[in-house]
């Protein structure tokens, strides 16, 4: 599990890629050294778009995220690299609204689980 604290600077609207696939991307302003700050692009997909839906520009939150890699080999025979920052789970200050998140997301996942046992 990797998880990145810092400053909220942009957050863009949800892109529906295909039918099937959605993604929201974000912008966190990081700063290990004061001098060179990092402004790191993340991107949340699915039906975790919504986790930044209540957080302000400017607010400090914590990221938990997964570092995603793929390979593409284009119709000339070259292989090209992707990698992508997917954020699985997001923290700040407002406790109760982090609260309402696990309560949505687990309630979200029980009714997968219900879904996945059902015959049809």
């Amino acid at each position: 599990m990797i998880n990145i604290e810092g400053k909220l600077i942009e957050k863009f609207e949800t892109v529906q890629i295909t039918e099937t696939f959605k993604k929201r991307e974000f912008v966190l302003e990081y700063i290990e050294n004061p001098e060179y700050p990092e402004f790191i692009k993340i991107e949340l997909i699915q039906d975790k778009c919504y986790l930044i839906d209540k957080i302000n520009i400017g607010e400090q939150i914590k990221v938990y995220l997964n570092i995603k890699g793929r390979k593409w080999t284009n119709k000339e025979g070259k292989i090209n690299y992707f990698n992508s920052l997917q954020a699985w789970k997001i923290e700040f200050e407002n406790e109760n609204y982090n609260q309402e998140l696990d309560q949505k997301v687990n309630n979200s996942d029980e009714e997968e689980n219900i879904n996945e046992k059902l015959p049809f």
